[in-house]
């Protein structure tokens, strides 16, 4: 049942803190995930996580698009159209998915809901990301994330479900890595690198 987002997380605070400090401990993971866009549309591929910060989506064909973050910028990577979408991390729902640990001070949760089978956690920083939230799910017993969904400022939802997960991996610190030469080189669109 949602509570109120001013009562949010104090009221639901002892599950949520479980659940947050459980996350806090889980610096690596990876798996496959699907992705349902705004209009529909279903893609899916594999992910790579290294917390804080730290994100690779390798969607599968016909998709032709990859995600990174490396801690500093957010890069999509559109093969087909040969685009290169440059972002600051700090500036997209992403980092408070990415960050150290999930801030569940009251100005940064706006719901939370107890479910039988979901733990829900809705996330915003209105003063970085405007009106954009991350909404985060987790198993109830397990305390494991199972999907997250990021609402633009227009309203508009993109959901990822994760599966096949493993966490406490090894990566090489290529799969994170941005080529900021050969992204400038070849017109990156966006706010630019921010190293």
């Amino acid at each position: 049942m949602p509570l109120a987002p001013a009562t949010a997380a104090a009221a639901a605070s002892p599950e949520a803190q479980k659940i947050a400090n459980h996350f806090t401990q889980i610096r690596t993971m990876m798996g496959e995930f699907v992705q349902f866009g705004p209009r529909g549309e279903q893609t899916g591929g594999k992910f790579y996580i290294e917390r804080p910060g730290k994100i690779r989506f390798n969607y599968e064909a016909p998709a032709g698009v990859q995600v990174i973050a490396d801690g500093k910028s957010v890069v999509i990577n559109n093969k087909k159209l040969k685009t290169w979408d440059l972002y600051p991390l700090s500036k997209t729902p992403l980092k408070l998915l990415l960050d150290d640990s999930i801030d569940l001070s009251a100005e940064k949760v706006s719901q939370v809901s107890q479910e039988k089978d979901l733990t829900t956690i809705r996330l915003q920083d209105r003063s970085v990301f405007g009106d954009a939230t991350i909404t985060m799910m987790f198993d109830p017993e397990s305390y494991e994330l199972r999907q997250w969904t990021i609402t633009d400022s227009q309203g508009k939802d993109t959901t990822v479900m994760i599966f096949n997960v493993k966490q406490g991996v090894t990566f090489d610190p290529s799969v994170f890595a941005i080529d900021y030469q050969y992204i400038s080189r070849h017109g990156a669109r966006g706010r630019g690198p921010t190293r």
